[in-house]
Order: structure tokens, then sequence, then C-alpha cells
């Protein structure tokens, strides 16, 4: 069949194999180098817009979803399967023969056998070592010869086909990945205590996922140590369908609440001040920027307009302020309002840059030669006092992975296919007793497809068991 099909002998070349195999790995070492799923604007300002574009265009940021690396699977799929059935037509007919046949001539023939004489005729014999033999290794096929008898057994021809459970655990773990690339999502979200929510975000693709059940928040608890720090944070959650509750459980971190195949993990935590949960806690219509230029030290405030382009002090280009959003996202966490406008340096590249409201360091990460951030001051509050109605909120992992139970079956069949195929293998053991004058010479050998020393020794104490081997 190999030679007459092309396609067939394509795959199940070995050349093929090591190729899918150098080729994953290398791809797995591109993943670990380029980090996965981070936000598009760090990507530009790291890499440039030509290897931004590159690298978008071979999917790179999100490798293991890509199309290719999905198609590298799924010939490593075929290959696997190919190799199989290709070797496994002679190793089933050994393990499951028409006729089982014996021959003594194989057993004579091995360097490793015990031969040893007794006193006594071979029909005298027969009974005796018949127990023997079945006690230490199982019922014998007993053959007459003109000289004597022959006893013969074989056990576990089925380990051969231990490499093939390996190779099935492998075709189950590969599957399980791509299941769960597929048809499961990794989102998160944060509900403010006594509230719900029903949508999650998805990391860094800026789309939500509707669960088609509601999470609320009964209460959030924290605990501290005496520095402060926290000692453990506590959300009690309920899950409601069509507005009734169905299951209501505490969670911790790595102790999260299952239901209907998707896991909610307890993730993180925040205040919500009053100052964080107005609408109008900044207004897009009166934007004041500080442009700071690493070159002189100096700083420059201005105000700008939405829309309409800002000259940055120096001649260090311009700068546009496109939108604000009352959300945004960096690296998969929620970093809150920001201004997203486009800064036109004198030369090189436009890069779109995030401006958020509360932290007005971020545009640090960016490391270009000017340094943008807002202006915003909330109302102070008198110094002796704490904020009132201070309100947490819940940040909760939401994962959903259909192919994980294929994963961990995978990973069974694997453990089991490995026992079987490095600690058990298929065994043959003989016995021939022929009439030597008076007395019976006796040979005991043992042969087997793997650890053929360890059958050795086995041959050994049958022999011992049965007579006196000679010297």
């Amino acid at each position: 069949m190999t030679d007459k099909n092309p396609i067939w002998k394509f795959f199940v070349s070995i050349r093929l194999t090591v190729v899918l195999l150098l080729s994953l790995a290398a791809t797995s070492v591109i993943g670990t180098l380029v980090p996965q799923n981070a936000n598009p604007e760090a990507y530009f300002h790291q890499y440039g817009a030509f290897f931004y574009r590159l690298f978008d265009i071979l999917n790179i940021f999100d490798m293991y979803h890509s199309w290719w690396f999905q198609l590298l699977l799924l010939l490593l799929i075929c290959n696997i399967v190919a190799c199989s059935i290709d070797r496994l037509a002679a190793t089933w007919k050994v393990i499951f023969p028409k006729e089982t046949t014996f021959k003594l001539s194989t057993f004579q023939k091995l360097k490793q056998k015990e031969s040893f004489t007794d006193s006594r005729r071979p029909e005298e014999l027969e009974k005796e070592f018949t127990a023997v033999f079945t006690r230490q290794f199982g019922p014998p096929k007993i053959e007459k010869t003109d000289q004597g008898f022959s006893l013969f057994a074989e056990k576990w021809r089925w380990t051969r086909l231990g490499v093939y459970i390996v190779h099935s655990s492998i075709l189950f773990l590969i599957a399980g990945a791509m299941i769960g690339s597929m048809f499961g999502f990794d989102g998160y979200v944060n509900i403010p205590e006594g509230e719900r929510a029903d949508h999650v975000q998805i990391r860094n693709t800026g789309r939500s996922q509707h669960l088609g059940f509601e999470i609320q928040c009964n209460k959030f608890s924290l605990s501290t140590y005496k520095n402060g720090a926290p000692k453990e944070y506590r959300s009690s959650l309920t899950i409601l369908e069509n507005g009734k509750p169905v299951l209501t459980k505490d969670i911790i971190v790595n102790d999260p609440l299952r239901y209907k195949g998707i896991s909610i993990f307890q993730s993180s935590y925040g205040e919500m001040t009053p100052e964080r949960t107005e609408k109008h806690m900044f207004s897009p219509d009166d934007i004041q920027l500080a442009f700071f230029v690493k070159a002189s030290g100096m700083v420059y405030k201005r105000t700008a307009e939405i829309g309409k382009p800002l000259e940055i002090p120096e001649g260090m280009g311009k700068f546009v302020v496109m939108e604000f959003v009352e959300s945004a996202s960096f690296m998969g966490q929620n970093i809150g309002a920001a201004l997203v406008g486009i800064l036109t340096p004198v030369s090189g590249d436009p890069a779109q840059v995030t401006l958020p409201i509360e932290f007005p360091n971020f545009d640090k990460m960016r490391k270009g030669d000017v340094v943008i951030s807002v202006i915003h001051q909330h109302e102070k509050q008198p110094q002796d006092k704490k904020p009132k109605n201070v309100q947490y909120y819940t940040g909760l992992q939401v994962v959903k992975d259909p192919g994980v139970w294929v994963v961990y079956s995978g990973f069974m069949v694997m453990i089991a296919g490995i026992v079987i195929t490095f600690f058990m293998s298929h065994q043959r053991l003989c016995v021939d007793v022929s009439r030597k004058g008076n007395k019976s010479r006796i040979m005991v050998a043992g042969t087997a497809n793997k650890n053929k020393l360890g059958m050795g020794i086995k041959a050994e104490k049958l022999a011992r068991l049965l007579g006196k081997p000679e010297k």
C-alpha cells in the first residue's frame, strides 16, 4: 500500500514526525518569547509598526489559536494514526494468531536456558512438573514427544499494544487541547457587592461572552495580616437561572465555583469608593494634558479637545485625542476610564496611546521621547476622615474548557500505556523433558519481547523448583 499510494507514504514517514515535532517545539519557543494575548498597544511599542503588522498577519500574538498551529496539530494526528495503522497489521497477527504454534527448536537455540537431569523417567515427572509450572507461570500446553513431553505457555500477548495505547493518549491530549481552544473561553468580570453579571470580558479580545446564567456577588470579605497585607479574600456567590437562585457558594483563591462546565475563580478585588462610582468623575469636554519632554526635562500643560490635533511643545510632533472610554483594558485587566489618542512624532510612524485617568505614569511604559498624562484631581477629603460608603467589588476569572476531561482521559491512558510498554511484556516459557537412558534430561527456557534478562531469571527460578541444575 505504501509503495503505490504517495499520500499514504507521506503520512507514515518518520521524517514527517520529526519535522512536525521540531516545528511544534520551535513555535512553543516563540510563544514563550512573545507574550500571548497582550494589549495591541504594548506590541506596537515593543516591535514597531512593520513587525507588528507582520506578526499580526501570522497570528504570532495569539499563536495557539492560529490556523497554522491547528494545522500542525492536525498533521501530527494524521501522522500518528497512519503510522499506527501501518505497523499494527504485523503486531495484530502476533497478538491474535489463527493458530497457536509451538516450536521447541526456538527455545533450544536460546543462550539463556537451564539444563539438568533427574533420576526419574519422563512419565513420572509429567504430573509434578505440570503442577509446578501452573503455579509459577500458568496452565501449560502439553505436547508429547518421542522421548518424553514438553510444557509450553505464554501470557500477556496484548502488552504488545502498549505503544499504540501511548499513541492514542497523544491523540486524546491534542484533541482535548483543540476542543478547549475552539469551544472554550477565558474571561474576567468585576462585580460589586449586591450586583449581578451575565457577561464576561474575554481577555485581550475586546469582546464579551454571554454565560447563560447570572452571577451575583452577595458579599465580599477581606482579612489581612498585622502589616495590612491581604491574608484571604472571600466572595459569596449565587448562580441565578431566570432570576431564581440555583447554587450558592463561598469561593477563595484555588477553590472555585463550578457550574455547567464553567469554573469561576477568585482572582482579585477592589474598592468602589464614591469617587470611583460617580459616572461624571471625568469630563471629556475639559481635557487637561501634561507633556513631559525627556530631552529637556520640561513639563508642559495643555488643554485638548476630542478630534482636534494638538502641537506638542519643543517641536516633538502632534497629538490628537480620538475618544474617551469609560472602561479600558490592559493585559487583561480593567484600568478604568481612559483617553485614547494618536501620537504623530516628527520622525517615525504614528502610534496609538492609551492614557488611563487614574494612572498618570502609565505612558512611561511606552518609552517614548514624550510622556503624556492626564491632569485629573479628585475632590480632596479631610485628612482625619476615611471615605464613606466604601464598597468592594470582586474580580472573578471565568473559564470554560470543554476539552479538559478529554485531556485528563489522555493522561490516564498515557500512564496506562507507559506502564504496559515499559513494565510488562509478552512472555513465553518452555520445559522440555526427554529420556536419557533410565533418567530424564530437563531443559527450561524462556523468552520475552522486552526485559529478556528478567525472563531468564524467571526461567532459572522455575528450573530450581523443578530440580537441581547442573553446574
